[in-house]
């Protein structure tokens, strides 16, 4: 048996393991949401769909993650030495060697899909580097890394979509969805943060958590997701979509239920938010890009 710190290659597991593969529904969701909301027929385009969709997800979701984790390697050595990186199982540069690899094949297979794809694609690299990699190592500050998470996450995601399916920039509607969805995923990106408050402390990390105090931060949060699906149901009153309003409406108020659960106890409540409160305002981003299709 070779053990991991005599593996001169990373086995297939840990390169998988790397990836990340659970984190890539949220980019591949708003891609689709993207999709819905050009309002162009989904026939014969199966392809250029399942195109997009394996780059917002394992493609350049994929690829932060090996960003992140790479140069997260020392932090997690100390608070999560079974990672793939610091237990030895991707050994030597194979960690760097995979992000730029993935980012570089992110962008190959979006270059055949047209300048506006691959422009896309191009920012949410960017953004991803920006995210995890020195100088700029936007997590270590809440407000910004949450925002850079937030519009590649979902806002990026959405505009490509639609964009792929138009052959050109979206309307003025679709992308006014993006942007209020891409505020409201700093709020969702804040609920991971409790779980890790005393870790980030230790390594200066600071998420809104340590900024702010766990409560404090939990209401801020569901401010950050409560107000941009507001203004949505407000734009499509005024867009002649009452019926697809109203069902958000409802939504929203099912959240507000779920918050306050949340502001009662973050560090424990925040797993639980995700399975309710974030599901519901999921589904909604399907109904509003549904409205505008």
């Amino acid at each position: 048996m070779i053990y991991a710190s005599q593996r001169s290659t990373p086995s297939l597991a840990a390169v998988i393991e790397l990836l990340k593969p659970i984190t890539w529904f949220p980019p591949m969701w708003a891609f689709a949401c993207g999709v819905v909301s050009s309002g162009v027929p989904v026939a014969g385009a199966a392809g250029r769909i399942f195109i997009g969709i394996l780059i917002a997800g394992p493609l350049v979701c994929a690829a932060s993650q090996a960003v992140n984790d790479w140069f997260d390697r020392d932090v997690d050595a100390l608070n999560e030495p079974q990672r793939p990186i610091p237990s030895g199982r991707i050994p030597g540069q194979w960690g760097l060697a995979i992000a730029i690899g993935w980012s570089l094949l992110s962008l190959a297979v979006a270059a055949p899909l047209g300048s506006v794809v691959l422009g896309a694609t191009a920012l949410g690299l960017v953004l991803a580097w920006a995210y995890s990699a020195p100088p700029l190592r936007l997590k270590q500050n809440g407000w910004w890394g949450n925002a850079a998470c937030g519009l590649c996450y979902e806002g990026l995601a959405w505009t490509t979509g639609a964009a792929l399916m138009l052959g050109t920039l979206p309307s003025p509607r679709i992308l006014l969805l993006a942007l209020l969805y891409s505020i409201a995923a700093h709020g969702i990106m804040t609920l991971n943060d409790f779980k890790s408050i005393e870790g980030d402390k230790r390594t200066g990390i600071a998420s809104l958590p340590v900024q702010l105090g766990s409560e404090r931060a939990a209401r801020v949060a569901c401010a950050f997701m409560l107000v941009p699906q507001l203004v949505v149901i407000v734009s499509l009153i005024a867009w002649s979509a009452m019926p697809y309003a109203i069902v958000i409406a409802v939504s929203v108020v099912l959240q507000l239920a779920c918050m306050r659960r949340l502001v009662e106890d973050p560090r424990r409540h925040a797993p639980w938010y995700n399975a309710t409160g974030v599901s519901l305002l999921v589904l909604g981003m399907l109904v509003a890009a549904i409205a505008v299709r």
